[in-house]
């Protein structure tokens, strides 16, 4: 039997599940998502976000289940704690969430103790951008892990010394990207991306986590400015711009009508 979930219904099964992602604000107040209903499987979630240009967001994650996992972020591709190119594989730098965990990830980590904001702008403008990089340009990614041996875990301890010198590298990387070129084709400059912005206060601490082979839930947030997703039909705008008419693809479900001057009477 063939069934048809709204949207609504189909992201409340998906959020039963063992972690939860959301884009907040600075208020902690989500920006609404617009769900695929054909999302790639039941470990796949997929759906559309509103930019609101030149906004700080920060990216929510909740680790509903009763152990720890790992979860690997990359926005507009690029891993938010390395700045490396990210494919979501399980041997990336990731966050690790205790059994129950909510956390709030607010910007690309450049140090111990420090991170700079996320904030929707041009592609252009963008981190990813910066580094020529516009293979993933507009989507958020998590892919969540469970630990591969549940062994009691570890205390957890300050970044070691030699951490501390690798974040300074990143640091000096991060900090000589080389500025957007000047002839950014029009297309990403109209294409939303998210900013290096202002360094926050934002302390972490290093543990062990062996990580399985793959994640048991990926989540692809893909957004857009507002006048894209009303032109693309993902929300609706007052009917100003309706979705234009395509010849294939008739939801009225009409059947074949008679040819033109078809005289019914003579076929009987």
């Amino acid at each position: 039997m063939l069934m048809l979930l709204s949207p609504t219904v189909w992201a409340q099964r998906f959020d039963s599940r063992d972690v939860e992602v959301e884009v907040v604000n600075d208020r902690g107040r989500p920006f609404p998502q617009y769900p695929l209903r054909r999302g790639g499987g039941s470990t796949v979630y997929k759906a559309h976000l509103e930019a609101v240009r030149g906004s700080n967001y920060s990216i929510r994650i909740r680790n509903r289940s009763d152990q720890r996992i790992g979860v690997v972020i990359a926005v507009d591709g690029r891993n938010v704690i390395s700045g490396d190119r990210s494919n979501l594989r399980p041997d990336e730098r990731m966050y690790v969430l205790e059994p129950g965990q909510r956390e709030t990830y607010e910007g690309w980590r450049t140090g111990r103790n420090r991170v700079n904001r996320f904030y929707f702008t041009d592609a252009g403008d963008s981190y990813a951008g910066a580094w020529g990089d516009s293979s993933a340009m507009g989507v958020i990614a998590v892919a969540a892990f469970r630990e591969a041996v549940s062994y009691p875990p570890p205390r957890p301890q300050p970044w070691s010394d030699d951490r501390e010198d690798n974040r300074r590298s990143d640091e000096r990387r991060m900090q000589s990207a080389p500025p957007a070129a000047a002839d950014t084709p029009r297309s990403m400059q109209a294409a939303p991306g998210t900013g290096y912005g202002e360094s926050e206060w934002s302390p972490a601490r290093r543990v062990e986590f062996e990580p399985a082979r793959r994640p048991f839930a990926r989540f692809f947030l893909k957004y857009a400015w507002r006048d894209t997703m009303c032109r693309e039909g993902v929300i609706d705008c007052g009917g100003n711009r309706p979705r234009p008419y395509n010849r294939l693809w008739d939801e009225n479900d009409d059947y074949a009508p008679p040819p033109p001057r078809y005289d019914r009477e003579e076929w009987q």
